[in-house]
């Protein structure tokens, strides 16, 4: 029986840590007491066994699990229920990664586009990426639009919505994305290159679906979707409908469940995220600079035959930060800068963007 791997990181007495991780094991795997098993293939098949016990500090422990594939089958929800379903609730239990059997992995869309995808639709053959983000939410769909074509004609790759953007009666998404897609199509008629503008996916799947034939009916081709929100289930059906359509992954909510980063990328990569945002070190979050660069990793290493996908350091970027976080990451990035330009009047943003757009143009690859 093919197993996933997964591994955490338990708080525990050293005397009491084997007992504690065959605790997780059956809380992972059948929730019920070893004497409760009758069938030998569900003793033998089912239960989670436990791989390695490492200790990793004054009573602190990694704990590798081997669970069973076939409690999954290709489910991402599933697959998270039974990575860390239960085990969430429990305080000094924490989810640091996971490995896929290869018929497990093959259950799963992945990236459609990834970090090659953009490249060949953007243009940018070398180079790192840019994107901005509108905002702030409360403003009507027609100042979004004039933020949206400043930016584009300054030459960013894309525009997204910010995620607090959804449905709101002050910019009702229709509204939104038909002003933002024609800002973005009169900039291009200015520049000769057109800016990708990402609408905000938000609701049931029922609503996702019909705002993503929206966003193609306007002619869009990305949209962004928050997993931790929508249901990783969920994204993945979407993606899975949609692999023309490139997902940006936005990580909202993703540190309620004591899932280290790393993995949560690895999660939102494997349901079909084409881009990965998340928070880059000396910014608004806590994130460290190890962290950043495991995160980085897993967007972008060897999984499976899966695409790489693009890291998308954001959360209180600056343009003046451009060549260090590039030195840091290198070129197979998204750089995602939001506030920091908006500060500028409505006037000089088109100036702003393009300051940000040549900055990462002079760190090299092409223009």
């Amino acid at each position: 029986m093919s197993r996933i791997v997964a591994a955490y990181r338990v708080k525990s007495e050293p005397a009491a840590i084997a007992a504690r991780a065959q605790a997780i094991a059956l809380e992972q795997s059948i929730e019920a007491p070893m004497e409760a098993v009758r069938d030998d293939y569900v003793a033998r098949e089912i239960v989670a066994q436990v791989q390695d016990i490492r200790e990793a500090g004054t009573g602190v422990f990694e704990v590798s699990l081997g669970i069973s594939a076939a409690t999954v089958g290709g489910d991402a929800g599933q697959l998270l229920n039974m990575l860390f379903g239960n085990s969430s609730l429990l305080a000094d239990v924490e989810l640091l990664d996971f490995t896929l059997p290869a018929e497990t992995l093959a259950r799963f869309p992945g990236p459609s586009q990834g970090i090659e995808g953009q490249r060949a639709r953007t243009g940018a053959k070398e180079r790192a990426l840019t994107c901005v983000a509108i905002k702030p939410q409360g403003i009507p769909a027609s100042a979004l639009a004039a933020l949206t074509e400043a930016f584009a004609v300054g030459g960013v790759d894309f525009v997204k919505d910010d995620h607090g953007l959804a449905d709101q009666a002050y910019s009702p998404f229709a509204e939104r994305v038909r002003a933002c897609a024609a800002a973005a199509r009169r900039a291009a008629e200015r520049t000769g290159r057109l800016t990708r503008y990402v609408p905000s996916l938000s609701g049931h799947y029922g609503g996702m679906r019909d705002q993503i034939a929206l966003a193609r009916d306007n002619g869009l081709d990305t949209v962004m979707a928050a997993p931790m929100l929508a249901g990783l289930s969920t994204v993945q059906a979407l993606a899975a409908e949609n692999r023309d359509m490139a997902f940006f992954a936005h990580p909202t909510m993703g540190g309620a469940a004591r899932i280290a980063p790393p993995a949560l990328m690895k999660l939102f990569r494997l349901v079909g995220g084409d881009v990965g945002i998340f928070p880059h070190f000396g910014g608004r979050f806590g994130y460290s600079r190890e962290t950043c660069l495991a995160v980085a990793g897993a967007l972008r290493d060897g999984f499976g035959g899966l695409e790489a996908a693009a890291p998308a350091p954001a959360g209180g970027m600056t343009p003046a930060r451009v060549p260090e976080m590039l030195a840091f990451y290198g070129p197979d990035t998204m750089l995602l800068i939001g506030g920091a330009l908006l500060v500028a009047p409505l006037e000089q943003l088109t100036q702003a963007t393009g300051d940000f757009v040549r900055a990462v143009a002079d760190q090299g690859g092409d223009g």
